[in-house]
């Protein structure tokens, strides 16, 4: 996997902020179920010992690890990185947004908002500066993912197929199996990208929906 997938960059202050946050949402969102450590560790696929650490607000996560962590839950992964109150009306400024992956080059995820109710919804916005790639693992099953690339060309493959999306095409596919996102062009990229999963705590132990 290219880039560095940290979630906790910037200032001091917000990286303590967004890590006691992380920690405070998956320790209640387990204790709220009755699940050990151990349980959460075998149905998210994350070690016990990353659970304890990410508990402990002392490691700094990545994408997939929380990817994973959220869908067991069955949750969005903007549930564990703010309160779960889901106001009518909310105007998210500019530089709300974190940053959940920093490529090689300067490139950039943004989560824009994650919502549950009334459906599983993650908006993001990608920049991949040229030679940038981003591998994921599949998702839950009917995971579904639309890409709108606003500028450059994006390369997106799918198993072992790979599909060129160009500035103002939209390209929609399954997100439950592997695939990876590249800029293998001289200019940068730049997209937004809407993720729809579907409603249930997912236990990767069992491959099912509980």
């Amino acid at each position: 996997m290219t880039g560095k997938e940290n979630i906790l960059t910037g200032r001091a202050t917000d990286i303590d902020a967004v890590a006691a946050s992380i920690a405070g949402q998956v320790r209640g969102l387990r204790q709220v179920r009755g699940w050990s450590l151990d349980e959460l560790a075998s149905r998210s696929g994350v070690s016990k010992g990353m659970v304890v650490q990410i508990e402990g607000a002392r490691t700094n996560p990545s994408i997939g690890t929380l990817c994973r962590l959220a869908e067991a839950f069955g949750v969005s992964i903007g549930r564990l990185i703010e309160a779960p109150a889901e106001p009518v009306v909310r105007v998210i400024g500019a530089d709300e947004p974190p940053a959940l992956w920093h490529g090689q080059s300067g490139g950039t995820a943004h989560l824009l908002r994650g919502v549950n109710d009334p459906a599983f919804v993650e908006l993001w916005r990608w920049r991949l500066q040229p030679g940038e790639q981003r591998s994921a693992e599949d998702h839950a099953p009917s995971t579904r993912e639309l890409m709108h690339v606003l500028t450059g060309a994006l390369t997106v493959r799918v198993e072992q197929t790979l599909y060129l999306v160009r500035a103002g095409e939209t390209i929609d596919f399954r997100g439950d199996r592997p695939h990876e996102y590249r800029n293998e062009g001289s200019e940068t990229v730049d997209l937004t990208m809407v993720v729809i999963m579907p409603p249930g705590e997912y236990d990767r132990a069992r491959h099912a929906f509980t």
